[in-house]
């Protein structure tokens, strides 16, 4: 008998018994039901993932990516854990990583902000920062030779990692929490991509389903998703990242699968900070900028379904809390030297809210 192998599966087991009795220990996400009075007879719901224990959607992805990767047999007791993020993914994999005592570090850009980083030292990790986003691929992957450890790897493994059947994943748990609305089958769910993983999940999960429900995905500026989505060119690039910490790629990630996506279209910055702000107000709480290009994108197909005599329901995400962003997006002075003048998009926010 290998005794090694034997100590390392027994290792692993309690890893994994570790993880599922924490997720035990959870309650699910609220779905919140948004009045919009501006949309008469089109119901429009907020998938709440900011109450997750780290405070985000990629509390989801950090425990498939655990689970993925235990299972798989690429941690052991003493495997440093790496991942390339821009910081919410990272925090929650910190979170996983103390939960199992091992060590953890995030490559992030130098951009990134500064609570999220302070959240991940929080639970034990550290940042390695880099100038740029498109150099946090080839850096992690230099450290996890350098130190033997596992690159998480979230944007290769996102779409895979998550069992797109059901299994209590977020689309699984959507469509349970609207069987007693008066929409209950929606007629979109709207998504932004950061690696691809949620909108995959969600896109397999109405197919498997036979839903009539339709994936609509928007992508922010400076990001090549949409573009990759037109054309299927897997090698299109961007020398700069996007704005909306946490959504749009500079280059086209694995986990973005386009076949499952019905439309999919760009978001301004500047629209994306000012429904952001609306929905402040509306909800009285501080809401992340990717919720903001969410939400504008719910808003355009609630304005062509009345156009076009239709209702229904519409279902998005509120992927974190705004409070992670006090000294940037919820910064005016930093609002106008990174995204601009954004007096114009708030106007055309109160058009088509009109």
């Amino acid at each position: 008998m290998n005794t090694e192998s034997t100590c390392n599966n027994s290792w692993i087991n309690r890893a994994i018994q570790i993880i599922e009795s924490d997720y035990q220990r959870s309650a699910d996400t609220h779905l919140i039901k948004l009045d919009v009075e501006e949309f008469p007879g089109i119901d429009i719901y907020l998938k709440d993932e900011s109450t997750h224990p780290t405070g985000s959607l990629k509390h989801r992805l950090a425990r498939s990516l655990f689970l993925y990767a235990l299972c798989n047999g690429w941690i052991g007791p003493k495997t440093p854990i790496i991942e390339s993020s821009s910081g919410s993914t990272a925090v929650s994999e910190a979170y996983f990583a103390r939960l199992l005592g091992l060590p953890f570090i995030a490559v992030m850009p130098k951009g990134t902000a500064k609570k999220k980083i302070e959240q991940i030292e929080f639970y034990g990790g550290k940042a390695h920062l880099v100038e740029r986003s498109d150099e946090i691929y080839a850096e992690s992957h230099r450290l996890a030779n350098e130190l033997g450890g596992h690159y998480m790897d979230q944007f290769t493994y996102a779409e895979r990692a998550t069992d797109w059947r059901g299994n209590n994943n977020i689309a699984n748990s959507i469509f349970g929490q609207m069987k007693m609305e008066q929409h209950p089958i929606p007629k979109w769910i709207v998504m932004s991509p950061g690696t691809g993983g949620t909108s995959a999940t969600i896109g397999r999960f109405i197919r498997y389903q036979q839903c009539e429900t339709k994936l609509c995905v928007v992508d922010p500026e400076h990001s090549v998703f949409y573009d990759y989505y037109l054309s299927r060119d897997a090698k299109i690039t961007l020398d700069r990242g996007s704005n909306i910490e946490g959504i749009g790629r500079p280059r086209v990630e694995p986990s973005f699968i386009p076949g499952v996506v019905d439309e999919m279209f760009k978001v301004p910055d500047a629209h994306s900070i000012v429904t952001m702000q609306w929905l402040e107000e509306k909800l009285g709480r501080k809401v992340g900028p990717s919720t903001g290009t969410n939400l504008y994108g719910v808003f355009q197909l609630a304005r062509k379904m009345q156009d076009n005599g239709e209702t229904g329901s519409i279902v998005t995400l509120l992927c974190d809390s705004g409070e992670r962003y006090l000294d940037t997006y919820y910064n005016p002075q930093w609002v106008k030297e990174t995204i601009g003048d954004i007096s114009i998009s708030r106007d055309h926010l109160l058009t088509l809210l009109a």
